[in-house]
């Protein structure tokens, strides 16, 4: 997604002492200033690598993914991140669940969004598709680095590493594409993988393509629609609580501030035009984990240690909302 913002003017970093009382505001301080407050806390500037306040794993929890080509991706500028429907569409990718763990019985579905291959296949990703309120392309290609590193390969790392993470706490895991097929899928059926498998809680991985300047990670957040065939309003109050957790951890697990473009330096944004959240069913997020056409947040996301915290801030707090 593509935003105009505010140019970033960094925050001078905080004393390190301050620092214990990230998880108390992470707990505590309503979703209006949570993103704010815990980075305040926290006092890390994303320009500092991403290293400073970080607390997750660095080493890397599966593979980098491979491109599938080196022809760069288009921005997907404030558009869903869905995707198509193939013809012979295979079943999502499902983990087995660990023997034992404090997730054991839930199921968690991870949305890496877009795919490598959909610039290859624009007329089947440019048919549009009911999303409840509106018609909306099936998906976009998304966005890329200006190095041509894809927000599709992007995406798909992070939830690999999610995956092994959430796994070991003894969750069930779906993927809604494992780059097993040739595009999509489409926002329409993306929201209906995680409906129908009963998803305790979805989260939708992205990376924007915003302005150079502009920095930093926000959660967006399902608001109230009841129109067509969306309605959203029993998973807006739950969303909004898996939300909130996704990005207090993930700022003590990265050490990036909350966007300074979009959101108020909450690091939370409601939208009601989004398919995979208008058609969704059970609680559900998306997080634009850094804009990937600055310089400054490129060279984070492109950094296989650095997607490792982002994948374990994302997945602390998917467990901080499944355990209250």
């Amino acid at each position: 997604m593509s935003y105009v913002g505010p140019g970033f003017e960094p925050s001078p970093p905080r004393r390190p002492r301050r620092r214990p009382l990230t998880v108390a505001l992470v707990a505590l301080v309503p979703g209006a200033l949570l993103g704010w407050l815990v980075y305040e806390a926290v006092g890390a500037d994303a320009g500092s690598g991403g290293s400073a306040g970080a607390v997750g794993t660095t080493a890397s929890a599966s593979a980098p993914v491979s491109p599938r080509s080196s022809a760069p991706s288009s921005s997907g500028a404030g558009d869903d991140k869905p995707g198509g429907t193939p013809k012979a569409s295979p079943s999502p990718a499902t983990s087995a669940p660990a023997a034992s763990g404090p997730l054991k019985g839930k199921v968690i579905v991870i949305d890496p969004g877009h795919n490598a291959g959909n610039f290859q296949h624009t007329a089947e990703i440019n048919r549009k598709v009911d999303i409840g309120t509106n018609w909306k392309e099936c998906d976009t290609t998304g966005t890329a680095t200006n190095s041509g590193y894809k927000e599709a390969e992007f995406t798909l790392d992070v939830a690999h590493r999610m995956r092994t993470l959430l796994q070991a706490q003894g969750a069930t895991v779906k993927l809604t594409q494992d780059g097993d097929r040739p595009f999509g899928p489409c926002v329409d059926e993306r929201a209906r993988i995680g409906n129908q498998a009963g998803a305790d809680a979805v989260v939708s991985v992205h990376a924007d393509g915003s302005g150079a300047g502009n920095r930093g990670f926000h959660v967006i957040l399902p608001g109230s629609v009841n129109e067509g065939a969306a309605d959203t309003r029993s998973i807006v109050a739950p969303s909004r609580a898996l939300g909130e957790r996704v990005a207090g951890n993930f700022v003590r697990a990265t050490g990036s501030a909350p966007s300074n473009y979009i959101g108020g330096g909450t690091g939370l944004d409601t939208r009601t035009d989004l398919g995979g959240l208008n058609l969704s069913t059970v609680p559900k997020v998306f997080i634009e984990c850094g804009n990937m056409r600055d310089s400054k947040d490129a060279a984070l996301l492109t950094s296989g240690a650095w997607r490792q915290k982002a994948a374990r801030g994302i997945s602390d707090g998917i467990v901080s909302f499944l355990r209250g």
